[in-house]
């Protein structure tokens, strides 16, 4: 998801004219056609960040995603702040993408730019009141819970990747530091000898591992019935098929992330899933063909897989020019 994502240059503009004018408390930004993309400039009504917060209500929707950059810190390069709105009820595809590609926005705008990063799933979390709990929160240093901790090992490996580091133990190269078992990789590197077409991987959130679920042999169109529509999971299939005679038998690298899932567990998936492929491949030493991903292994399908390697053609239809006016 994260690739091909980048700033429009509308963007760019807005957010020189919020560094530049004081008139205005932030902005608002969406992702649309893989663009960043500034959606509402928010006026600076009042000299108090606080009171400008009560615009957020009217301006964010209940089930949509939004970037939002806020000036918080007056007369300071680094005076700005950006919140990842993600709330529970938006689009599972779009709960995704704003999650994984929050990096690239302060990236693209300039890191030095934004004092803090915040995450937030409801309105509420953007009042004057919720950031005095992340404030009070920041200062006393408590212990993180499972979630808060879970989204700082997120920021802290988004950052990583960006500087193309990977932390000591790190079997992903992009995303999370999450070290994947013996086993998994031991039944990945048996995939291609052809007792078994299908490998399940899933991340233990609280173990921090991604972890060997099972392997089984499956025709395409049981996809469905062998793979959770409750939970994430990652999904590598043997797909066998001929071409002009010839037997082939790519790797296929199916990811699934259920609408029940909880939104940390899909935040992890969605940023994991690019450096899961990688390790796969180096470590052991398969060639992943194709990626699909879906909500919901229904979607998934004999035809699905099928059409990765043998595209539908278009039918061009004859435009039929309509008939001029005249006498019959």
């Amino acid at each position: 998801m994260q690739s091909g994502i980048s700033a429009s240059q509308e963007l760019h503009k807005a957010f020189n004219e919020l560094v530049s004018s004081p008139s205005q408390r932030g902005v608002i930004v969406g992702i649309k056609d893989e663009r960043l993309e500034p959606l509402q400039i928010i006026p600076s009504t009042s000299p108090d960040f606080s009171e400008d917060l009560t615009q957020l209500a009217s301006l964010l929707k209940e089930n949509e995603a939004a970037y939002i950059i806020l000036r918080r810190y007056p007369n300071t390069p680094d005076g700005f702040v950006i919140v990842t709105y993600v709330p529970d009820t938006a689009n599972v595809r779009s709960k995704m993408l704003f999650a994984s590609t929050r990096l690239t926005l302060a990236r693209e705008l300039g890191t030095e730019r934004f004092r803090e990063t915040l995450f937030a799933t409801t309105k509420v979390e953007l009042t004057a009141e919720g950031f005095t709990k992340h404030d009070a929160h920041g200062a006393q240093k408590a212990p993180l819970t499972e979630e808060e901790q879970t989204l700082q090992n997120v920021k802290a490996a988004e950052a990583e990747a960006s500087l193309g580091t990977m932390a000591r133990s790190s079997h992903i190269e992009s995303g999370i530091n999450f070290p994947i078992s013996a086993e998994a990789l031991d039944a990945l590197r048996g995939l291609q000898g052809g007792s078994y077409n299908l490998v399940q991987l899933r991340i233990d959130v609280p173990r921090e591992t991604i972890e060997y679920l099972g392997k089984s042999t499956i025709a395409p169109e049981g996809f469905a019935d062998a793979v959770s529509d409750k939970e994430p999971r990652y999904s590598f299939f043997r797909y066998q098929y001929k071409v002009e005679g010839k037997e082939e038998v790519p790797i296929v690298f199916i990811y699934t992330c259920p609408t029940e899932s909880k939104v940390k567990e899909r935040m992890i998936y969605a940023t994991s899933r690019l450096g899961i492929t990688r390790i796969v491949e180096r470590e052991a030493g398969l060639e992943v063909a194709k990626k699909i991903e879906a909500s919901n292994p229904v979607e998934i399908t004999a035809s699905t897989i099928g059409e990765e390697f043998h595209p539908k053609k278009e039918e061009k239809v004859a435009f039929s020019r309509p008939k001029r006016p005249g006498k019959r």
